[in-house]
């Protein structure tokens, strides 16, 4: 029911809290930490995207700056969501509701980018000819809106059950906010699970895909071209361990609740794993994967990074 799952939400927080510490205090200072130093390199990243026209007209640039701000807002959510959890505030049920949705949408908005930045990739080196003709500014504002409005489909089915399920006065009910207060029925987590598990397994076989057509195509390929695909074969080798990530991600509540019928200290640890490994790891890979690897960001990166010291 939603009142034992929001007394069960408040009874996880409080106690690791209280008891243990959610988490101990170096453990949340070293979170705060690598959030600050993500948000500053991501931030750094979207104005070097927004400071040169090439980059905002080109799709490649485009998807990426997507993601960029896409993990900038999911990191600032999810760490408010910590911090709520560590000093036990309780907000409104409708409030936590909001930002529950919203992360919903953006846990799904980046391995979906990420899928459709290999797609891109694919296009480039399988389908040079025509990729000019595909991977125009209109084209890839479409695809972006596409990959919001799939993304929103999970949490919009989980929140249509939820207010078909729950009174008025759930919404004005104080708690710790959670995920889990959006599951009023068992068979809802099935269901998220299932949905996940899908998602996962269309990705997978699409980057498949992309990474097979490339490497055949470097193969036939000339020696110029050869490099090309080469580099563009290992962007998607990054892509596909990003995108490992991020669907983990999708599967950690659910290891987290039933290592919690385990043991209490136990699930702080894995809690806090997770955190680190499947919220924050994949959102430092994105600045690795374009920011660094590709000339000619990077140059105007460590510009902009020097404050315009480096002339070149």
């Amino acid at each position: 029911t939603v009142k034992n799952t929001m007394v069960e939400s408040r009874t996880i927080n409080s106690t690791a809290v209280n008891s243990t510490g959610y988490p101990p205090n170096l453990k949340m200072g070293i979170v705060q930490i690598l959030v600050v130093v993500f948000l500053y390199v991501n931030s750094l990243l979207i104005v070097t995207f927004f400071k040169k026209e090439a980059f905002r007209t080109n799709m490649r640039y485009m998807f990426f700056a997507h993601t960029l701000v896409v993990d900038c807002i999911f990191l600032l959510l999810t760490n408010l969501v910590l911090l709520w959890s560590y000093f036990n505030i309780l907000i409104t049920a409708w409030s936590c509701i909001l930002v529950c949705f919203i992360m919903g949408i953006l846990t799904y908005a980046t391995p979906l980018t990420l899928t459709a930045m290999c797609l891109e990739r694919y296009v480039a080196i399988c389908m040079p000819l025509r990729h000019a003709d595909i991977s125009t500014t209109s084209r890839a504002i479409s695809s972006i809106l596409i990959i919001l409005a799939l993304s929103a489909i999970p949490s919009t089915l989980i929140l249509t059950i939820l207010f078909s399920s729950v009174s008025l006065s759930f919404y004005t009910t104080r708690t710790i906010c959670t995920v889990e207060i959006t599951i009023v029925h068992k068979w809802q987590s099935y269901l998220r699970s299932a949905i996940a598990q899908f998602c996962f397994f269309v990705m997978a076989i699409i980057i498949a895909f992309t990474y097979l057509k490339i490497m055949a195509a470097a193969k036939a390929a000339s020696s110029d071209n050869k490099r090309l695909a080469s580099k563009g074969s290992k962007t998607v080798i990054l892509h596909s361990m990003q995108l490992l990530l991020c669907l983990t991600e999708m599967l950690c509540p659910f290891i987290e609740m039933a290592v919690y019928e385990v043991n209490m200290q136990l699930f702080l640890d894995v809690r806090y794993f997770n955190y680190l490994a499947f919220i924050l790891a994949p959102r430092c890979l994105s600045p690795l994967v374009y920011g660094l690897r590709d000339n000619k960001f990077y140059l105007v990166l460590k510009y902009y990074a020097l404050f315009g010291l480096n002339k070149k």
